[in-house]
């Protein structure tokens, strides 16, 4: 089977329900790379995937919520903390996809943009009553036993949508950026891809996918909430778990490098990783967040001032910037 076939087909057959504005454009960051003197550099654009400011979340949403929708499900379940995307996202998808929304949260609510997005989505917010996220996964499995109990059919996720089944988007969007890469110039085909790594999803899914439509580009993975050592092989099972379900073959592990991009702490970028945000708005209107995109913005162009193999292409993941006030901060 060709790779173009298979780019076309990815994920045709498995329950889909859309809510993103695809494919989501690739551009080159001309203005960027003449003010830091390097370049080329792709930005893959998924901040414009238009459904609300869910960015790249929308893409495994996609999936969940066609599989929720077979399942007759009146309540999607998930969860996370209080600067959680997914929560938002998942909220406003439940309810475009015909659903309830509860969410477990971990740690303190209040004054969190992204849980009142998600409430005001119609949400209903359920506090964990401790600090603990990785409790979360295994609270949403018993919430949704308890409303099996009471009549309801619930469908349960886990925090941010890390399942293989969530990866299936990010394999799919794989496959949209092989397609958009042939159309282009060969001396712009990406040497390295750039992304920010949370609980893991998005990397496992494109790791897959890449594999998937045999475009061997290596992937740079900036780790932003845990140690290389501790997310690297739930990458790896996510991404297999992700291939089994699209009949593909298994991922390279080598082709992937995780960086330990947690700094200052979860949600915090270090004063370098702010100077180039603001950067970023000022060249190319990108605004990026202080919890994923200024670290995996900042990784990526290290990789470019390093003396780099060939361009490097950014995946902005887009999402709400609760922390866009502390980004701009200083001097221009």
């Amino acid at each position: 089977m060709s790779g173009s076939h298979v780019a076309n087909d990815l994920g045709a057959a498995i329950p889909r329900f859309p809510l993103a504005v695809l494919p989501t454009p690739v551009v080159r960051a001309v203005h960027l790379e003449r003010a830091l003197g390097c370049g080329p550099l792709l930005v893959k654009r998924d901040d414009l995937i238009g459904f609300g400011v869910a960015g790249n979340k929308t893409r495994p949403l996609e999936f969940l919520m066609g599989a929720a929708r077979e399942h007759a499900a009146d309540v999607f379940i998930t969860g996370g903390g209080p600067g959680s995307n997914f929560c938002a996202a998942a909220a406003q998808a439940a309810r475009v996809a015909g659903m309830e929304c509860e969410l477990l949260v971990w740690g303190d609510p209040q004054g969190a943009p992204n849980l009142a997005l998600a409430a005001a989505a119609g949400a209903r917010l359920v506090p964990t009553g401790g600090d603990v996220r990785e409790a979360v996964d295994e609270l949403v499995v018993a919430r949704a036993d308890e409303l099996a109990a009471q009549g309801c059919r619930a469908f349960a996720v886990p925090r941010g949508g890390s399942t293989g089944l969530g990866a299936v988007g990010f394999a799919v969007a794989a496959a949209e950026l092989a397609a958009q890469l042939a159309d282009r110039d060969p001396a712009e085909q990406p040497a390295l891809i750039v992304l920010p790594v949370g609980s893991g999803g998005s990397c496992a899914g494109l790791l897959a996918g890449l594999a998937a439509v045999g475009l061997d580009v290596p992937v740079l993975g900036v780790s932003v909430s845990r140690p290389p050592a501790e997310i690297g092989p739930r990458v790896d099972l996510l991404a297999r778990a992700c291939a089994t379900i699209l009949g593909t073959p298994a991922p390279r592990p080598d082709r992937l490098e995780l960086l330990d991009a947690r700094g200052p702490g979860f949600g915090v970028a270090s004063a370098l990783e702010r100077e180039r945000a603001r950067l970023a708005l000022h060249t190319e209107g990108l605004l990026l967040d202080e919890t994923y995109g200024a670290e995996a913005f900042s990784a990526a162009v290290d990789r470019l001032l390093a003396d780099p193999p060939g361009p490097v292409l950014w995946w902005h993941t887009g999402g709400l910037v609760p922390a866009v006030s502390t980004i701009m901060k200083g001097p221009r």
